[in-house]
């Protein structure tokens, strides 16, 4: 995977771009996004390229100052690191071979897994977790989402085994310690997702000063709903640098809120007054995995390990990880229709 050909171009060609964007940063995003876009094959590159091309076609785009930023900031092997796991491994090569092998074994694979690690003996788990992304891996997934409610230090050996993947770590505030970036720096294929609340500020500032990527997370409920339809939360995260700002429904977050706040998102982005890129983590999610194949399968697992669906969180758990296994679990949750025989 990693010293594979076409990934060894495509490195070169983003590491020169990288040293061009400190020079002409608008000029330099355009060539890459036309020169991708030209060289695109599959449906969600073309589709994800056109509207990137469309996108900055606003002179005044506030993405233009984000990438500027990011690219003056973060240290230039972990954006290449993470930046070819998360755009080549994940979204180009593992959707060709998501895509291969749900038509191979006759199930649905999703684009990205999220674990739930809110259990505080949840290294009792870890060999579990490692062959949970090990066989994930083999079907093309190399994006994880690591939801962490305790202390994550015992999780950076499990992210340390897999580095073709992309792993996104949400953390608390208080989990940003001189430690734990000293322990983010040397996973290149990492980046620390932190939840917008006190603190946030001085662990943002924390990860900038270390040179790393980091984005920010802020849990939604209901009465949230008018501090992000304004665009309040979006004005008030843009001071923290982040690349992304990660909306995370609450889980007592009503069912017709979340569609709202997905809108919402929909129109930031393509607004683009703001200098980070707001995501709904349960509907963009689905979104890019029915871009990837032909039907979404959005895939949580909690603490337990039970697996639910991440559109459905309020539906029965579907099956434990811990017992089944990843593969065998998704094989049995989410058959393929066969096609409808002909008369």
């Amino acid at each position: 995977m990693e010293n594979s050909i076409s990934r060894i171009l495509i490195e070169t060609t983003v590491r020169q771009t990288l040293k061009g964007l400190k020079e002409d940063p608008k000029r330099s995003i355009r060539n890459l996004v036309d020169m991708a876009l030209h060289f695109s094959e599959g449906r969600f590159q073309s589709r994800f390229f056109q509207t990137a091309r469309t996108m900055l076609e606003h002179e005044e785009s506030a993405y233009y100052a984000l990438i500027e930023d990011a690219v003056n900031h973060i240290e230039t092997e972990h954006l290449v690191k993470f930046g070819m796991n998360l755009g080549y491994n994940s979204c180009t090569w593992g959707a060709q071979r998501i895509r291969t092998n749900e038509n191979r074994l006759g199930f649905h694979i999703p684009w990205t897994v999220l674990f739930q690690i809110d259990d505080p003996q949840y290294s009792t788990y870890l060999p579990q977790y490692d062959l949970a992304i090990r066989e994930g891996e083999q079907l093309g997934i190399y994006s994880w989402i690591l939801l962490a409610h305790w202390d994550p230090l015992e999780l950076f050996p499990l992210i340390e085994r897999h580095p073709d993947s992309a792993f996104f770590l949400f953390c608390r505030p208080e989990d940003i310690t001189p430690a734990i970036v000293d322990e983010i720096a040397s996973l290149k294929h990492l980046m620390p997702v932190v939840r917008w609340d006190d603190g946030a500020d001085e662990a943002c500032i924390m990860l900038r000063n270390a040179q790393l990527p980091y984005s920010v997370y802020y849990p939604y409920s209901q009465k949230d709903l008018p501090f992000i339809l304004d665009g309040d939360l979006f004005c008030e995260t843009q001071q923290l640098h982040p690349l992304f700002t990660v909306l995370a429904a609450k889980p007592d977050c009503p069912a017709d809120i979340q569609p709202r706040v997905h809108r919402a998102a929909i129109q930031v982005r393509t607004g683009q007054s703001y200098q980070t890129v707001p995501w709904e983590l349960s509907c963009d999610t689905q979104n890019l995995n029915e871009i990837i194949s032909d039907d979404a399968c959005c895939v949580f697992f909690d603490g337990r390990g039970q697996l639910f669906a991440l559109d459905h969180p309020d539906c029965a758990s579907l099956g434990d990880l811990f017992r089944e296994g990843l593969m065998p679990l998704l094989q049995r949750a989410y058959p393929k229709s066969a096609p409808a025989s002909s008369q």
